[in-house]
């Protein structure tokens, strides 16, 4: 026992290590939400508000056919068919980032590694009356169906046309694969 509670401990020290080099990097403490809005920043042409805490968005488009438009980004270790909706009439777009997709449930005895293997480009305002049709919860963690979710897509395949994803752009998601980002 004392040998787990020794190499836990080590592992913390080295993740905390890691931890503070990110937060120094994008000036927010190292949570995956703050990451994630910082990196769909860097590859989208996202200017972030200055603070965090602003309701229901991250920041807004400065380039393209979405230039100006509102953005919540949004990033999934796993995608669960889950997305924090926010009731806000000032949001435009719900930027995703998401993990492998995965059935809800239990989270016992599974990694949630830090990748990226789709991306998802929402209209908020569709998304809510699409909800509110189907008579689905809007808040958080409310079911979104799977067309839903194949609808948005915009990385790795471009079903969504609203957005287009760059061969630069998809080369810096790429890096973020669940396949590179995980171990064996």
């Amino acid at each position: 026992m004392a040998e787990d509670i020794e190499e836990i401990a080590a592992l913390v020290r080295e993740r905390n290590a890691i931890d503070h080099r990110i937060a120094a990097i994008i000036g927010r403490p190292h949570v995956s939400g703050h990451l994630g809005e910082w990196i769909a920043a860097r590859i989208f042409d996202i200017r972030l508000e200055l603070s965090a805490a602003t309701a229901a968005i991250d920041g807004r488009f400065t380039t393209g056919a979405l230039s100006g438009k509102t953005v919540n980004v949004k990033w999934y270790l796993k995608r669960e068919g889950l997305l924090d909706i926010a009731k806000a009439e000032t949001l435009d777009y719900y930027l995703v980032l998401a993990g492998p997709p995965a059935p809800a449930g239990s989270s016992r005895g599974t990694a949630r590694p830090l990748c990226v293997n789709s991306v998802h480009l929402f209209d908020a305002r569709q998304l809510g009356a699409e909800q509110r049709a189907r008579d689905a919860r809007v808040g958080v963690a409310s079911s979104v169906t799977k067309v839903q979710w194949q609808r948005a897509e915009i990385y790795p395949v471009a079903t969504n046309a609203v957005l287009t994803v760059s061969p630069t752009q998809s080369a810096l998601l790429a890096l973020f694969h669940g396949d590179r980002s995980s171990p064996g």
